[in-house]
């Protein structure tokens, strides 16, 4: 199978797996800040790997828990939604990608680059 097909099934399978969590699945443990950033599909389509990134860290736990409790319910709707022969079986990973650009932006948004500002005084400098 080539590799742009696996890609678009890549693609559909993790829109509709956010789809699905966000307007089917009713689990208490499903709050907070959260995206389905990506997923892998192998080339037999057997098997996904589903990233899921949590803004919160004391959701994130609860969250991926809930997903992994789910997984057959969502292999199950996915099946329904996709035009595919099989499911793929859905592997949960937690992935870090938000959590690390809102780290970044905040990083960025200390470090000014317009100022500097001593540290020992707490005078700006001008470069």
């Amino acid at each position: 199978m080539s590799k742009f097909r696996i890609d678009m099934i890549s693609e559909e399978v993790r829109r509709e797996i956010d789809q699905i969590i966000r307007e089917d699945m009713h689990d208490p443990r499903l709050g907070g800040t959260w995206c389905v950033t990506r997923a892998e599909v192998t080339r037999d389509l057997r098997y996904a790997k589903i990233y899921v990134s949590v803004l919160e860290d004391d959701k994130r736990a609860p969250f991926l828990a809930a997903c992994k409790s789910a997984a057959g319910y969502i292999r199950r709707a996915l099946g329904k939604e996709m035009i595919i022969r099989t499911a793929p079986e859905l592997i949960f990973v937690e992935d870090n990608n938000i959590a690390y650009g809102v780290h970044i932006a905040k990083v960025l948004k200390d470090v000014d680059m317009g100022d500097w500002t001593d540290e020992e005084t707490g005078n700006a400098e001008e470069l």
